[in-house]
């Protein structure tokens, strides 16, 4: 999906959690407007907190905008998320996320 087929999703519905992370992550992934982005997936990660991958994308915004400091709880969270076995997947970016904390230590 393009991110103005995103835009769309978020307008359409502003709650949904997939709208949310996909427009986030797509400006993320395009080089865009990382606060934006860090709007977006702040949403996404309080409408679904079990989603590994959303928290990994807003760590990497967070990070991205000068905010280490704020990023490394999401990381954190994105890792317990995962561990607890309710997480649906993402059990393949905790490596990433590790590596990523202990670049901010």
């Amino acid at each position: 999906m393009d991110i103005e087929a995103f835009r769309q999703m978020v307008v359409k519905n502003p709650k949904g959690f997939l709208g949310r992370y996909g427009l986030g992550n797509k400006i993320l992934q395009e080089g865009g407007n990382l606060e934006e982005a860090v709007e977006h997936l702040r949403v996404a990660v309080q409408l679904d907190p079990v989603h590994v991958a959303s928290h990994l994308a807003l760590g990497r915004a967070l990070i991205g905008v000068g905010r280490p400091e704020e990023a490394k709880p999401v990381l954190q969270a994105g890792i317990n998320a995962s561990a607890s076995g309710r997480a649906n997947g993402g059990r393949d970016l905790v490596p990433e996320m590790q590596m990523i904390l202990q670049g901010l230590r």
